[in-house]
């Protein structure tokens, strides 16, 4: 049976990782970006409307105001979007789902770990320490990755303006793109990935040095007790 010690670390490691999954979660299903572009009537210079996309990862809104005429909210699929647009942008927004499905995965992996070490004292293999620090450590690192693919997809492909050029009759200028929650939910994702990380490294640390003070050789005793 685990010591009460090695129960409090694991278990709050634990509870940090089911925290991020469901930071995830809600990252997920939540809007990511929006892109917001002036625009106007062919032909005229008079930029008095606006066009302004709203995309999570599976669904978007599109509101058009006065953009180039009327006033209009329309609903959209996002990859069916990206696909009418073409190019690399729907590669890696694929990329992006999948890193971050794989990283969900990983965050389960290691609250299994870290619960099956408060009921049990595995040796010191994959569902030890060992195997928190690869879970938790990938999830951190896939989720970071998908961050960066996100951004070279909307500032570097401005995959928001040319969905905004699907359905659009008129000209753009001066796009701003804002990040939302659901992209910034990534980074408390990360952060608590870290901190199980930490936890259970702290209370390794702790254990092995006190089993290095438990197996110090008999000459590192006082002489009065070798006497003995």
């Amino acid at each position: 049976m685990p010591s009460a010690e090695k129960i409090l670390y694991f278990l709050s490691s634990a509870m940090l990782s089911i925290v991020g999954v469901a930071v995830l979660g809600y990252g997920i299903s939540a809007e990511w970006a929006s892109s917001t572009i002036e625009c106007s009537r062919k032909g005229s210079n008079n930029f008095n409307g606006t066009a302004t996309l709203h995309m999570g990862l599976f669904a978007g809104t599109e509101l058009k105001v006065s953009c180039p005429w009327l006033t209009t909210t329309d609903k959209f699929k996002v990859f069916n979007s990206m696909s009418a647009v073409g190019g690399a942008g729907v590669g890696l927004h694929a990329v992006v789902v999948v890193l971050l499905v794989f990283a969900m995965v990983a965050s389960a992996g290691s609250i299994f770990i870290t619960l099956y070490n408060t009921i049990s004292n595995p040796y010191e293999t994959y569902m030890g320490p060992i195997g928190l620090y690869v879970c938790s450590g990938l999830s951190a690192c896939l989720a970071f990755l998908a961050m960066v693919l996100y951004l070279i997809n909307l500032l570097g492909i401005n995959i928001g303006k040319q969905i905004l050029l699907l359905n659009l009759d008129g000209v753009l200028m001066d796009e701003v793109v804002t990040f939302l929650v659901g992209f910034f939910m990534i980074l408390p994702y990360i952060t608590v990935n870290l901190l199980a990380i930490l936890l259970v490294y702290l209370y390794a640390h702790a254990a092995y040095r006190q089993r290095q003070e438990q197996q110090k050789p008999t000459e590192d005793a006082p002489k009065e007790i070798l006497m003995y």
